[in-house]
């Protein structure tokens, strides 16, 4: 990973990196040390994708987020939206008594949840504006669209640019995707690279 932050800081030095991680040491040394600029928890402070399983770290990354106070992604796992407002609302008080920054919420499409509790989702996820934080969506090219369709990953761009319409239309404010150069109507303005070390980005919706 820190080879990988050492190229996009060579190559790309104007670019905004988010790192994917669920550790919490491992966070503080992105920001810290090699030049990263957003977390993006994939564990909403410390579960897996698996409901309610607890990732076992000597830290927390609520406390890791409220020290470093750089942006911070929070991704639910919860099946559900009643569930994952619930949630969100005591994490979101969490983050804030611990002095944290620019939190941006990830209702977790493809995390802890069916095909089926997905497409709920999208239905009603406007009710995250109630939050009152910008909401980040990221779908692109994942199962619930070719799963749904049929094909793959490969051909599922247009399943995906019709997913992001609706989550654009339902608030979302941030698209996760992988295919910029085909979007119109945002500006891709942030690399990010996750810990397998391959590069998408994010687009911030004018």
């Amino acid at each position: 990973l820190r080879w990988a932050l050492d190229i996009v800081r060579r190559e790309v030095p104007e670019a905004v990196v988010s790192v994917d991680t669920y550790r919490p040491a491992l966070a503080r040394r992105c920001i810290n040390d090699w030049g990263a600029d957003i977390i993006n928890d994939v564990s909403e402070g410390g579960l897996t994708g698996i409901v309610n399983t607890p990732i076992h770290e000597a830290e927390s990354m609520f406390d890791i987020v409220g020290e470093l106070k750089c942006p911070y992604i929070l991704m639910s796992v919860k099946p559900t939206l009643r569930e994952m407002m619930k949630a969100f609302a005591g994490e979101i008080q969490q983050l804030r008594d611990r002095g944290a920054k620019d939190i941006i919420l990830d209702p977790g499409f493809g995390f802890g949840k069916t095909l089926e509790q997905n497409y709920e989702l999208m239905a009603d996820m406007a009710a995250l504006q109630a939050l009152h934080l910008p909401v980040l969506v990221g779908i692109s090219r994942k199962s619930m669209i070719w799963k749904l369709i049929g094909g793959t990953p490969a051909t599922a761009l247009p399943g995906t640019t019709a997913l992001h319409a609706l989550a654009v239309e339902r608030g979302a404010s941030i698209l996760r995707v992988h295919d910029g150069a085909d979007r119109g109507g945002g500006r891709e303005n942030e690399a990010i690279t996750n810990q397998r070390s391959y590069i998408t980005c994010f687009l911030i919706l004018a």
